[in-house]
This record gives structure tokens, sequence and C-alpha cells, in this order.
């Protein structure tokens, strides 16, 4: 694919390597950067992309990251040199994020959107007990675990992935429902959903066994209930080099040890 990048924008983390490339990399594309820009430039980790990309929510501009942070699953490598030659022949990951709704115990509603995932987690030394529906069906009247987590294929292989859950291409339309430590049932290893699913946790004796919901960094603390659809309205735009496409480090990432 050939694109024609004529403006930028640089956004860095506070760590001394992205801030250090970010000094670099204005000085030697100053006469690209742009208030109206073709493509965001990130600088940092993982964590920071995802604040890039909320961000970037209501008036998406395509993201290319650059890794200055430690993993860097969405990231390309760090060069000075060769930006604009980078981006012209980059390749584009459409993501489309989780959209999170519910409420409270106290009865306050929340609306939040996810790009990695959203997960329940217990607040105390407790186990969290989760009533689970499916386009209002119910299909697990009680889990009993440390939380259960739906990821997006974007997602997949962060959170998701260390609770053992699967791997998920990035355009097989899939989510993934997926238990953190469950004690009962203890075998169940979660369920691949198709994108369009509406997935409902209810949290059983919610006042008592707490559950916070987060999704990606956005924490709610002490839900009734949560519901969990992927957004309609949204999309979000990824850009990685030609040949090291989101996709390839998903199939890549399925059958490494």
């Amino acid at each position: 694919m050939t694109n024609t990048i004529k403006s930028l924008a640089f956004k860095a983390s506070s760590n001394p390597k992205a801030q250090s490339a970010l000094k670099a990399l204005t000085e030697k594309y100053a006469d690209h950067i742009s208030n109206k820009p073709d493509v965001i430039i990130a600088l940092g980790g993982d964590g920071f992309m995802l604040e890039t990309l909320h961000a970037q929510i209501m008036n998406p501009t395509p993201v290319f990251g650059m890794n200055r942070g430690s993993v860097g699953f969405l990231m390309n490598d760090y060069a000075v040199d060769g930006l604009i030659q980078r981006l012209n022949t980059s390749e584009k990951a459409i993501i489309r994020p989780l959209r999170m709704q519910g409420q409270t115990v106290s009865g306050q509603s929340f609306d939040e959107l996810a790009i990695n995932e959203v997960s329940l987690l217990r607040q105390t030394h407790q186990a969290a007990k989760i009533r689970i529906s499916i386009d209002d069906t119910v299909r697990m009247k009680e889990l009993i675990a440390d939380g259960v987590l739906v990821a997006t294929p974007t997602g997949s292989t962060a959170y998701n992935l260390s609770a053992h859950g699967s791997i998920i291409p990035l355009d097989a339309q899939v989510l993934a429902l997926t238990p953190i430590s469950a004690f009962r049932p203890r075998r169940w290893r979660g369920a691949l959903l198709g994108h369009k699913n509406s997935i409902r946790f209810d949290i059983i004796d919610s006042e008592t066994r707490t559950v916070s919901a987060v999704a990606d960094n956005r924490e709610i603390r002490d839900v009734q209930y949560v519901e969990i659809r992927e957004s309609k309205s949204k999309e979000l735009y990824l850009l990685f080099d030609a040949g090291h496409t989101l996709s390839e480090r998903i199939a890549i990432e399925q059958f490494s040890s």
C-alpha cells in the first residue's frame, strides 16, 4: 500500500528514552509538523499507545508507534532516518473498541470504551461471583473466580493471553471471553464469541463481594452489572511497517514458545 504522508504530530511518554526520541525526531522533521497531521507518531510503549488511541477516539487520526518503552507489541521499531518513506509504505490496521456500560451498587451509570479488553476484578479477599449472559440468555449461572475479561483481537495477546485466553487473528471478528483464576467451574477455560454478541455480567452479592470493572486503564469500582459490546460507531487506525503488520505479529505469537 502506498500513502501520501505530508504532515506529522509527535507525542511521547514521559520516560527518558521517549523524550530523547521526541527531541531527535522533532528536530529532523520540523518542516512536517502540523496541528492537523496526517499521522500521529507515538513514542513510548504499549501503555502510551493505548493512551494515544483513546485520545483520538472522537477524531481518529492514524497512529504510527515507535517503541521507546518495554514490550512494544503495538509499536514499530525506532529509527530517526527514513520516517516519511516508512509511513508512505505502511499498512493500516483497523481497530474497533469495546463499549462498556453498566451501573454501580450506588446506582451510578458509566459508559467507557476499551481498545484491548474489559476486565472485571474482585476488590477484596473474597472471590467474585458473576452471572454471565450472552444476547440475553444466561450461559453461566455462577462463575466463582478472581474475575473475567472480554478481549478484542488487538488485546488478545495482552492480559487475555496471560490469563490463558485464546489469541485471535485481527480479521477473525471474534471476541475472547476468558476467566481469571476460575475456582468454579474449575476447568472452564472461557469461550470465543462473535463480535456482534452482547455480553452481560451480573455481580452476585455485589455489596459484599465487590467487583471493579476496568476498560483498558479506566476503572469503575463497586459495579452491580456490566454490559459489553463492540462499538458500532468508532474505528481507530494503527500504521505498521510493511511486512510487520499487527496481523502478522498476532500470527507469530500463536507459534511462539
